[in-house]
């Protein structure tokens, strides 16, 4: 041992460490060449890398590098394990325990309750108690034990190595990923700020349909109709499909939608019940006597205003750039934020731009446009993005009746979760475990799924629920954010490797909960669809991927174009952001669907709350796919079982998780090659 150590203090003291600039990037380290270790010194090839690894972010302030290092090598195999068997548990308790005391800061901020949000609540929904974590883990020195004895690996390492790593290797890759920068805890704090400050925006931002006026100025939709952006306004328009009034309702949707994106919208009008406004000549009114909804908020009784939002929706975005911008210099792994999106979802971007186009160019889509206008029997316009070609589907007053009345609160639907389940597949007792690791929360927003980090807590499903119960929208959404909390739940509770919990990237937890979302009306009890219906998928499934593939690639060029011009003001982004949306619009969806110019592609609230995250929804839609083509036509208890199989596989490698979840990995080529059949060709 005492020849070990010696080796190991060797190559220590002849590397350079950095001075102390805890608000300096890393450099590289310039390492003098050290000794060959001796012949019967096994444990070398472990130490040298290590020691590299730790001087590689190590400063002057953290300390004597030979002593820490000295003191903190470990030498036996199984004094390793239990090492990182420590860590492991500790991380879990670490990140369990600060979503938490975050999830209690932004409970009323994000939790309906009927009653607005206090001023307090805006700041504590800021909060971030995990910003400094890993700032603080690196003071401690944690952070660099952890460095010290286990390996770090670059992507390309990790594709390289995927089919030789065990699980128990992969846990260890999953430990080192977390230090492999050090970002100071402020700059962490800064880039937390910016996303809760655009959650709130985009969390108020509400139209109140009813006081939306059709082209010919009609009030089209019904009193209390209260659609948030851009989810509800969506599904609304997808609604609308076989409604006597729907086209001028889609078109009067569309033309909301381009308003917002080019942020011509009047800024009085957003959440306001007490202004009319035609958004084809962009008027303002006072609403007419007795149109105003009973319990409207008075405070938003404004005179008319035509004047337009200022540039709000890109100050957000230009907030991000900044927080991010801070820390690249931190960031030598991934220099960028948009590397760091990249690196996170452990996909290459030029593989994933090609899959994007690949999609974007496929020549199905012109035989699909056709079928789409055969079965609505009119030109195609552009809101036709949005068409479900699976079928019509139950009106959704129908389905609005029926959800109201089965879930008229939070605790009814959350009552409901084992009935769901075992709908899906999972058995009695499958189904009470699961849905006791749930807890169901009435959101102020659209919906999301919170994930539990710790063993012991639960997940959370926000949904949202109308003071008259649910509607269809909510409780399809509601489904949608089921998926992602039982994956959630399978791959905490029931995994090997803690460090492994989760899946690899966002795409496949949106993969997962599509699963269950394409089954929300059967969970209604609504018959399941025969005929054509197996080829309408296959062309659905075709048709959302391809609609998403746009709005994803206009994001990846915007944020080319900001680091392209990182002194860009909000309103400079907003011309680029509708210049990239018109340009990838009349390359790919206009000679389908009309409308040159059209920015329908630019209005995702993800771009504004969650920048870079698009790309894992038209990933999802093809990892959803594969999976889907491996249950097809399978009973419902092998639907569960196989959900909850490959739900259990981890965070690993996005190939490596494909490949044993269905034998193949990540691609659009299944799906094209099951759309052409589709089409018979």
């Amino acid at each position: 041992m005492h020849v070990r150590l010696f080796s190991a203090a060797l190559l220590i003291l002849a590397c350079k460490t950095q001075p102390d600039r805890s608000m300096e990037p890393p450099r590289p380290i310039p390492v003098t060449p050290c000794p060959a270790p001796a012949k019967d010194d096994h444990l070398a090839p472990v130490t040298a890398p290590g020691v590299s690894q730790v001087a590689q972010l190590w400063r002057a302030g953290d300390g004597d590098l030979a002593a820490f290092a000295l003191e903190q090598f470990i030498v036996e195999p199984a004094a390793r394990d239990a090492m990182f068997l420590r860590l492991q548990s500790m991380v879990e308790q670490v990140r369990g325990h600060n979503l938490e005391v975050q999830r209690a800061a932004k409970w009323v901020s994000e939790v309906e309750d009927g009653k607005p949000v206090p001023p307090v609540d805006q700041l504590l929904a800021a909060y971030d108690p995990a910003a400094h974590v890993i700032d603080d883990l690196f003071r401690t020195r944690v952070a660099f034990a952890v460095l010290l004895n286990f390996p770090v690996s670059s992507l390309a390492d990790r594709i390289r190595d995927a089919a030789k790593l065990d699980r128990r290797r992969w846990a260890e890759l999953r430990l080192t990923r977390l230090f492999d920068t050090r970002i100071p805890g402020e700059l962490a704090s800064a880039a937390s700020a910016a996303e809760a400050s655009a959650d709130q925006y985009i969390a108020g931002y509400y139209l109140w349909m009813h006081h939306v006026l059709s082209e010919d100025g009609k009030r089209r939709f019904p009193s209390g109709k209260h659609l948030i952006s851009h989810w509800n306004l969506r599904d609304e328009l997808k609604a609308n499909y076989g409604d006597a009034d729907g086209l001028a309702k889609q078109q009067t949707i569309a033309k909301v939608m381009q308003r917002i994106v080019t942020q011509t919208i009047p800024r009085s009008v957003i959440d306001n019940p007490h202004l009319d406004w035609n958004p084809f000549t962009n008027k303002v009114t006072a609403a007419e006597a007795g149109t105003v909804e009973a319990g409207a908020p008075a405070d938003r009784a404004t005179a008319p205003s035509d004047e337009r939002e200022p540039d709000v929706r890109y100050s957000y975005v230009i907030a991000h750039v900044k927080a991010q911008q801070a820390i690249d210099r931190f960031s030598p792994v991934a220099p960028t934020y948009i590397a760091r999106a990249f690196e996170a979802a452990e996909l290459p971007e030029e593989r994933v731009r090609a899959l994007l186009v690949e999609i974007l160019e496929s020549p199905h889509a012109a035989a699909v446009a056709k079928q789409v206008e055969q079965r609505l029997g009119r030109k195609l316009e552009p809101h036709d993005l949005w068409y479900g070609i699976e079928g019509a589907r139950t009106a959704e007053a129908e389905l609005d009746a029926i959800t109201r009345k089965k879930y008229p609160t939070a605790e009814a639907f959350s009552n409901d979760l084992p009935r769901i389940l075992t709908g899906l597949g999972f058995s009695d007792a499958r189904a009470r475990y699961l849905a006791g690791l749930i807890v169901v929360d009435p959101s102020r927003g659209a919906g999301h799924a919170m994930a539990a980090e710790r063993r012991g807590d639960k997940a959370h499903l926000r949904t949202r629920v109308e003071p008259d119960g649910m509607t269809y929208k909510g409780y399809n959404i509601a489904i949608h954010e089921l998926g992602h909390n039982i994956e959630q739940t399978f791959s905490l509770y029931d995994i090997d490797y803690t460090m492994l919990a989760g899946v690899p990237n966002t795409a496949f937890t949106e993969a997962l909960a599509f699963l269950f979302q394409a089954r929300d009306l059967e969970l209604l009890g609504r018959p399941k669809p025969g005929g054509d219906h197996d080829k309408l998928r296959v062309l659905e499934a075709f048709w959302n991927t391809r609609e998403i593939a746009g709005s994803a690639l206009v994001e990846l060029d915007v944020w080319r174009w900001l680091y392209a011009n990182p002194g860009a003001t909000p309103t400079q982004l907003r011309e680029a952001t509708v210049r990239i949306a018109q340009g990838t619009w009349d390359r790919y969806y206009a000679p389908l669907l009309g409308g040159r110019g059209s920015t329908l592609l630019g209005i995702y609230s993800h771009t504004i709350t969650s920048p870079l995250y698009l790309f894992n929804y038209v990933v999802g839609h093809a990892i959803a796919f594969q999976v889907e083509e491996l249950v097809a036509g399978k009973d419902k208890a092998t639907f569960a079982t196989e959900f909850e199989r490959v739900c259990r596989l981890g965070n690993i490698l996005p190939d490596q998780w494909m490949q044993q979840a269905t034998g193949k990995p990540v691609t659009a080529r299944p799906l094209l090659d099951a759309t052409a059949r589709a089409l018979g060709m």
